[in-house]
């Protein structure tokens, strides 16, 4: 998974991106000290592969990951090249998803490009901008089915989609909030586009410590983000850059005692993972051993031979059957044996959903 982190400049952007990945990108208060994507690798925090990999003494624990993004900061104009737009509009093309840090603090020490805080001003002003580059590259794809429409009928229906999909935009909506129904060839031409604002989002509300504590209920500027969001089912967390950077610097048992004397149940990176991971519909299963245990992050509904595939592609290809049993069941019995003298290892085959959590042993044969 591949999340980019954007937003308007002094935004907390790099701050947040530092205190999640430790990649040390700069941070200085002046827009656009972010010119080229900083990249960093983060590992989703997971007990359970923990757990088992104490239990079966494996030689390597290894969590699922997420790339992170650093996007250079966006402004008005973007996308017309204003800024360092056509980079930030390349950049964010790449990414599954979009975390938009908006600023929610007041702080006359750290400017704002536009001159003061305004949640729903800057979140329209970034959101405008992908759309003003959605529609450019929507009229590109219009100029080319015009030529071919009146003799192809199948070019002719996608015009008629593609028009409607402008319509929506030109109305100031993002493309994730238009409804292609239930027709195959109008939902794949609309994945074809790759339009920006078709990303799903995550909204990173960025509060002072002070408004931290009570998940920035008591704050105007995160209810403003919260209100948007809502408009266009999009997710939203709140926390504190600053404390976050802080909290990157200390071990596992400091930050614990850190959140506590703050009153804060989570980090801001566990929100951010649980966020997405929700808003993306992604979950993990295991695999455990001596060797090895693994995490493995893969869409909710998915099944057990492509789920094997993410390991390797002959599991999938030769897929028999798999061995599947709940976590918690394998670390109350301690062993995989013991667990299926229980009755708790079920064999599925091909058909098996698989399940958040499953402890799974795949057989095969190519």
């Amino acid at each position: 998974m591949k999340l980019g982190i954007a937003g308007l400049p002094n935004v907390g952007k790099s701050t947040l991106f530092n205190s999640l990945t430790n990649a040390g990108a700069e941070s200085a208060n002046y827009p656009f000290c972010t010119i080229d994507p900083n990249v960093g690798v983060v590992a989703v925090p997971d007990e359970r592969i923990r757990l088992l990999g104490d239990m079966y003494h494996s030689k390597k624990v290894t969590p699922a990951v997420i790339e992170f993004v650093d996007i250079a900061g966006l402004v008005k104009g973007a996308s017309k090249g204003e800024g360092l737009g056509n980079q930030f509009l390349a950049n964010i093309r790449e990414v599954d998803a979009i975390v938009h840090v908006v600023r929610c603090f007041d702080d006359e020490n750290v400017v704002h490009v536009d001159g003061s805080v305004d949640p729903a001003r800057d979140i329209e002003t970034i959101n405008l901008e992908l759309i003003f580059s959605d529609i450019e590259i929507l009229e590109r794809r219009l100029a080319k089915l015009s030529r071919t429409a009146r003799m192809d009928k199948k070019a002719a229906k996608e015009e008629a989609l593609v028009r409607r999909i402008v319509s929506h935009l030109e109305e100031g909506n993002p493309a994730r909030t238009f409804e292609t129904g239930d027709d195959d060839d109008d939902r794949f031409w609309f994945a074809s586009c790759n339009l920006l604002t078709a990303k799903p989002v995550i909204y990173a509300a960025n509060v002072s410590e002070a408004d931290l504590a009570d998940d920035g209920a008591s704050s105007t500027y995160v209810q403003s983000v919260r209100e948007a969001a809502a408009k266009e089912g999009s997710g939203v967390f709140v926390l504190s850059a600053g404390i976050e950077a802080e909290m990157a610097e200390l071990d596992d048992e400091e930050r614990e005692m850190f959140l506590e004397e703050l009153g804060v149940k989570k980090s801001g990176l566990e929100k951010l993972i649980q966020a997405s991971y929700s808003l993306l519909g992604l979950m993990s299963f295991l695999t455990a051993g001596e060797d090895e245990t693994r995490a493995w992050t893969i869409r909710k509904g998915t099944k057990a031979p492509q789920a094997a595939g993410k390991i390797h592609t002959d599991f999938e290809r030769g897929f028999i059957r798999a061995e599947v049993v709940n976590y918690k069941d394998l670390l109350e019995c301690g062993s995989l044996a013991a667990a299926r003298e229980k009755g708790l290892v079920g064999l599925e085959g091909r058909d098996y959903v698989v399940q958040d959590g499953d402890v799974v042993l795949f057989r095969f044969n190519v």
